[in-house]
Order: structure tokens, then sequence, then C-alpha cells
């Protein structure tokens, strides 16, 4: 008795001395800092405070802070062969603040757990490890700065704590339905603003995402979420949410095609295929191929149409183009596959553990970065991680009858696709806007067996009446 009323008290105490050396912090720095800085730092304490408090809050603002949080850069580690550098925005600090509230919790409520197993745990720590040794080994080499390579492994496994905090927080179907509504909302909020800019004439990208927008981001975030209303849409028996699914999607396609993403087209059509496989209704997605096939090219959007074949008729520019046989490719898709011709030259001359993250330059594709980066232990723990995050997923889609549950699995997997093909293109598996979603949602299919499970139990339990 005397041991719980201790441990009782002590929960109690814990918090209070947390919020009293967050004041006491506050009070001692804020003579020494400007207005600005003040109000971001209280704004930061307030923040983890009400993460501290409350987990499914923290997530419903991590969530809402994933597209929405203004990327207003506060730091940065430039290095033009890093191509942007290494960039500290808003929402890394967003996630920061409310992944350290996280840990503070889990170690002061230690029954809580800290890391729920899952079968991704071993796969995503040898990939971590991986990168780690390769930057640090890169470090010691003078081929790596130890901050710039810091920072960027850093970025490269922040959106893993998103990860963790769900799988941890999920206890039952009612949070997946709270936390998919919070998801699904985002989404239409940033297709609304994605709509609003066209008329501007520029491509569309994310919003608040300073003076130069990314629109290959947009648009691979936009692939993901399409794949996952797509998913619910066919799972479910409801015409009332089949309209709902239906109508996000459209909104997030208008916006989409006004990214003129090429990347993220290319993973369009991989992600609508993967339905064929997925859906019983095999039919009806193999029409809606057809019939986008056959009139987008008709009612498309004349901008999308060029920039399209802006790919093979860019005007000639001597020593700038990559050929395919006759084909004459742009001088930014050629640029792309220059580099990684020569990221694969590279390669040869650290081929066990790379060059380290940071070590080689900017390469803007995910498949020659590892390797170039991280060598051939890199590239085998990557694949790995990949091929247990498929594995998973369709064990969860084909394991599940609850409409619900396969709908999500069935759009993560045509998402997830999706986003494979992306990456020829892009630092897909890497950038915080596209992985924070996508990890978030990978959480609750991982965790739907569980939860699944834990129902079945308590339906078993419960008392007769």
């Amino acid at each position: 008795m005397n041991n719980s009323s201790g441990q009782s008290t002590l929960q109690l105490i814990g918090p209070l001395l947390i919020v009293l050396i967050l004041c006491l912090t506050i009070a001692f720095f804020m003579p020494r800092m400007s207005t600005v800085k003040t109000v971001a730092v209280a704004g930061g304490i307030i923040l983890f405070i009400i993460s501290f408090a409350s987990s499914q809050i923290a997530l419903y603002i991590l969530i809402l802070s994933m597209l929405l949080g203004p990327e207003i850069v506060v730091g940065t580690t430039v290095d033009a062969s890093l191509g942007r550098g290494a960039t500290l925005r808003l929402d890394d600090f967003i996630l920061a603040i409310i992944g350290f509230s996280w840990l503070a919790r889990m170690a002061l409520y230690k029954e809580l757990g800290l890391f729920l197993r899952t079968p991704l745990n071993k796969p995503i720590a040898f990939y971590i490890v991986a990168s780690l040794i390769s930057t640090l080994i890169g470090a010691m080499m003078g081929r790596v700065d130890l901050k710039t390579g810091f920072l960027f492994v850093l970025k490269y496994f922040e959106y893993m704590i998103v990860y963790f905090m769900v799988v941890n927080h999920l206890h039952d179907k009612k949070q997946i339905q709270y936390f998919l509504w919070v998801l699904l909302f985002t989404c239409v909020v940033v297709s609304f603003l994605g709509i609003a800019q066209i008329p501007g004439g520029g491509r569309v990208s994310a919003p608040f995402e300073g003076e130069v927008g990314e629109p290959n981001t947009f648009g691979g975030y936009l692939v993901f979420m399409m794949a996952i209303t797509i998913g619910l849409s066919l799972a479910t028996n409801s015409m009332r949410d089949r309209l709902i699914y239906g109508g996000i999607s459209f909104l997030a396609f208008i916006s989409f095609l006004f990214t003129e993403s090429r990347g993220s087209y290319l993973a369009f059509f991989p992600m609508l295929m993967a339905f064929v496989w997925l859906s019983e209704k095999r039919k009806l997605i193999i029409i809606a191929l057809l019939f986008i096939s056959l009139f987008l090219p008709l009612t498309a959007p004349q901008k999308v149409k060029d920039r399209i074949a802006f790919t093979f008729t860019q005007r000639l520019h001597p020593g700038q183009h990559v050929y395919v046989g006759d084909i004459r490719l742009d001088t930014s898709t050629s640029a792309r596959l220059i580099s990684w011709k020569d990221a694969l030259k590279a390669y040869v001359k650290h081929p066990i553990l790379g060059f380290g993250v940071t070590g080689y330059g900017f390469i803007d594709a995910q498949y020659p970065r590892v390797l170039v980066e991280t060598g051939i232990v890199g590239m085998i723990t990557f694949i790995l991680l990949m091929w247990a995050i498929f594995r998973q997923g369709n064990m969860v889609f084909w394991g599940t009858s609850d409409t619900l549950h396969k709908g999500l699995s069935m759009g993560f997997l045509a998402g997830f696709i999706g986003l494979l093909f992306h990456s020829i293109g892009a630092n897909t598996f890497i950038i915080v806007r596209i992985m924070e979603p996508f990890w978030f949602v990978l959480a609750m299919v991982v965790m739907i067996p569980e939860l699944e499970s834990e129902a079945s139990v308590e339906e078993h339990s419960a008392p007769m009446e």
C-alpha cells in the first residue's frame, strides 16, 4: 500500500517538477531574448505541456502541422554540394517538442513502455545504425562535415519518432477513425489551398513553404493520400462514405495535376494499378485506368501537357542532354541521369559503407543516394526495411475483414508502391512532409492485428446477459 502511494505521489510530483524547471528556465533566459524568441519559447513550452498532458491531442497537433505548419527556416547548414542544404523548420521543432514530451512521459510513467515491439523495429534499427556508422566513418576520413552529416541523419529519422509514438498510443479502432479523419481533413485543406494557387500561374506546392515551393514533395504527398482515399472508398459499403472519399480524391487530384511534377505523375499510375491486384473490384479499376489513359491526354490542362512534352521537346542545349535511342531528354532529366551515373562510378571507391550521409553530394533520387552514401550495407538495410514494410502491410490487408481496416491497409499498400516509383526522381523516403503522414499511417496499419485481437478477447470475455 505504501509502495503504491509513494509511486502515485512521484507521478504527481514529476510533472510539476518538469513544469517548474521549464518556467525557471524561461524566466532566466527571457531578459536576454527578443520578443519573437520569447513568444516562440513560450509557445514551445505550452505545446510541451499540452503534449505531456495528452498524447492524443499531441498527435492531432502533429497531423495538422505535417502540411499546415509554416516552414519558417530558423537555421541552415549550407553546402553547395548538398543542393538546398539542411534546413531546420518550424515543423521540425514541433515534432521535436512533441517527441521529447512523449519520451518524458514514457520515462515518468514506466508502465506505458518506451518502444512497443513491432515487426519493423529491427529493420528500422539496422538502417539507422548503418547510416550512423557510415556517416561517422565518413567524418573521421574527412569526407563528411560532422555537424552537417549529423543534422541530415537526424532529419532522415525524425519521422520514425512518429511511428513509435503512434504504435505506443493506439488502443482501439475509434482512435484509428479519429486520426484518419484528421489526416483527411488536412488533405482537404491543403488541396483547397493548392487549387487557390492555380490562377497565379505557377506550379502548385504545399502551403507555407516560403519563397521556393516544392511541387514534387506536394505531388508525392497527394499520391499517397489519394491512395488512402481510394482504398477506403473501394472497401466501404456506405454510399455516403464512398462519396466523401471520392470527393477528397477529386480535390487532391486537381491540385496534383497542377504540381506539374513529372516524378509524381510517374508514381500515379503504378499506385492505381496496385488496386487491380488488391481490390475485388478489379473491373471497375481497369475501366477507370482505361478512361484516364484515353481521356486525360485530351482533357488535361495545357500546362500539364506542356510540362510532359517539355521532357522530349526542349530546345537544344549542346552537351547538356542525354539521349535514349533517338529521343533527346530535357536538361533537368538529363542532369538527374548524369548524377546517377557519376554516383555509381564514385560508389566503387567506398563500396561497403559508402561516403557517409552528405559525404558525396546532392543526388535527387532515393536509390543512388542511399547506395553512394551508405554503401552496399546501407542499401541492403534499406531494401530490408522496404520489404518489411511491404510484407507487414500485405499481411494486414489479407488478414483483416473489417472494412475500415481493409480499406486503410489497401490504400497504404497502393500508396507505398506509388512512393517507391516516386523515389526514382526524388529523395522521397527522407522528405519529412511525405514521410510524416506515411509513417503515421504505417503505424496504424501495423497495429491493426493487435487491436483486432484485443477486441476479440474483450468480446469473448464479456459477461453473457
